[in-house]
């Protein structure tokens, strides 16, 4: 009951996404586009060479790719389903209906877990997976794929029969919850470091705060607080989730290798680091909120990653959840501290001392710590902290509800309330932009092909352009460029010419297509009138479009 609810908010609170799943996309045509090509491209690779994973058909000739950013690995079954351009965005599309849903039900069953009624659930997975900050990122679908988190957290509390109301009961032990909650976290990481990362931290925190209970309870009683099958369990899921954190790791690390300039410094974190008044601001797509925050935004220096309010209901009801609530008094100030060290850390530089000790020192110890530029992306914990708070005020009410004189209706009413705010704030005024069709002329050109104009957001629309049989292009779009790329850019200002022509064959180009309409106030503005008889190359003309042929 609970998928469905979550699949229904989802369709119902990411509209119109599935208006027009095939030709348009939410947020914007910049990241959207390139994120569909990544989704597409890890289902081509899984049906014709899993082990060439890594090396994608863009960026041309450099290797590791796929890697150059976080590569939604995890949804790349669904990249088996459909050919070209437009099952890409649909695919992406219904993915973007799905990380919401996934992230409500993921929610839901922790706080079930933990101890919430059912209404308590709900609230927390709505404000959770609705929550107005994360209307910024309708472009990256990365960020919004959440759900793992909550729901490995889920798993792994119930296999170890821990709540937050109950405490460890050995009883409900279940192994088999376990090593689900470990495989899901593992999928959670190929999803994306950016918010896998911390993930990873966290879980291993956690297990060394486990190991020292255990120990302590040895050492005090005697007896061992986890069985065998518990920590064999353990062993087999943590191993897992070990693999896999490897296997990306070490993918990553081979593209700082061979490009030296994809290692993403400090100033990074500090262009992107959130105010304090960031935590109150509501970004433009909010329905409820964004032209209310308007002015407030504008003193933000980058609103898309400093407009982060978790919403006005979750932070009303987490400040009531610290000290009314079926939690215990313990691990409500566990979960308060856990807001207030979270939300310290998401100021990035901007706290107390410039970050140091803070966001920058974890940037300095931890590894790949330093590739999270955007502190305020903790605010997929801090938020779901706030929820957990929430859940344990809304509960206690739940509970008092037959021993309070009034008529039980009202009291009903009373505890739907909560859920219909947060719906309401969960309201999106997403835009939804037409993706731009993929150029005839591509189809006409050999691999490998070059692309002019070469720069800008082009760049993503040809990755997706190329989801069309995958030919080999030189483009691609990324936040460093490759030294590959960049020469064969400067190179090519010039094309035709003999000099550019006899480079891009020395660096296996077979041809060039030229986009006129997009080429004015390019490097490449006049690339299409330019005479190129005797450099020994044709041309013609596809549908607007201009194939030189280099033979």
């Amino acid at each position: 009951m609970a998928s469905f609810a979550g699949l229904l908010l989802a369709v119902v609170l990411t509209w119109p996404t599935l208006r027009h799943p095939w030709t348009t996309i939410p947020g914007d045509i910049g990241d959207p586009t390139l994120q569909a090509w990544q989704v597409a491209w890890g289902g081509h690779a899984l049906a014709t060479n899993p082990l060439g994973l890594w090396h994608s058909n863009t960026f041309f000739p450099e290797l590791y790719t796929f890697a150059y950013t976080d590569n939604l690995i995890g949804y790349a079954p669904a990249g088996l389903f459909g050919n070209g351009m437009e099952a890409a965005v649909f695919r992406y599309n219904l993915l973007y209906v799905l990380a919401h849903a996934l992230a409500f039900v993921g929610a839901y069953a922790l706080v079930r877990q933990l101890g919430g009624i059912r209404t308590a659930a709900a609230v927390a997975g709505v404000a959770w997976a609705f929550a107005p900050w994360r209307l910024a990122h309708s472009g990256h679908l990365n960020i919004l794929s959440i759900g793992g988190i909550a729901l490995c957290l889920a798993m792994l509390a119930r296999g170890h029969g821990w709540s937050l109301r109950e405490g460890h009961r050995p009883a409900l032990h279940r192994p088999g919850w376990i090593v689900a909650g470990w495989l899901v976290a593992a999928w959670q990481l190929t999803l994306g470091f950016a918010v896998g990362l911390p993930l990873v931290y966290f879980l291993a925190g956690t297990v060394l705060v486990v190991l020292v209970a255990v120990g302590w309870t040895r050492w005090r009683t005697g007896r061992w607080l986890l069985g065998r099958r518990v920590v064999l369990a353990n062993l087999v899921g943590g191993v897992v989730f070990s693999v896999v954190c490897v296997w990306l790791g070490t993918a990553f690390l081979r593209v700082v290798e061979l490009n030296p300039q994809a290692r993403r410094d400090l100033a990074w974190t500090q262009m992107f680091s959130p105010p304090l008044r960031g935590y109150f601001v509501a970004p433009a797509d909010s329905w409820l909120w964004g032209d209310y925050f308007e002015a407030a935004r504008a003193q933000l220096s980058w609103p898309p990653e400093m407009a982060l309010l978790p919403g006005v209901t979750l932070i009303v009801l987490a400040a009531a959840g610290l000290s009314y609530s079926a939690f215990r008094v313990r691990h409500r100030v566990v979960l308060g501290l856990g807001v207030l060290v979270t939300g310290a850390l998401g100021l990035g530089s901007n706290l107390v001392g410039e970050g140091d000790p803070g966001y920058l020192t974890l940037s300095r110890v931890l590894p790949g710590w330093e590739a999270l530029r955007t502190p305020g992306r903790l605010m997929v914990w801090i938020s779901l902290l706030l929820a957990i708070l929430a859940a344990g005020a809304i509960t206690e009410f739940g509970r008092q509800l037959p021993s309070l004189r009034w008529p039980r209706i009202v009291g009903r009413v009373l505890l739907v309330i909560p859920l219909l705010l947060v719906l309401v704030e969960g309201v999106n005024r997403t835009p939804h932009p037409d993706v731009p069709t993929a150029p005839a002329a591509m189809r006409s050109a050999a691999e490998p092909m070059l692309i002019l104009p070469s720069d800008g957001v082009t760049e993503a629309h040809i990755m997706l352009w190329s989801t069309d049989g995958f030919p080999r292009v030189v483009n691609g779009h990324i936040t460093f460029v490759p030294t590959s790329q960049e020469q064969i850019r400067a190179a090519s200002a010039t094309f035709p010419d003999q000099g550019s022509v006899a480079f891009l064959r020395q660096a296996g180009i077979r041809s060039v297509v030229v986009l006129p309409h997009l080429l004015a106030g390019t490097p490449w503005d006049g690339v299409a009138t330019r005479p190129f008889d005797g450099l020994g190359i044709t041309r013609e003309e596809v549908d607007g479009a201009l194939v030189y042929h280099l033979g």
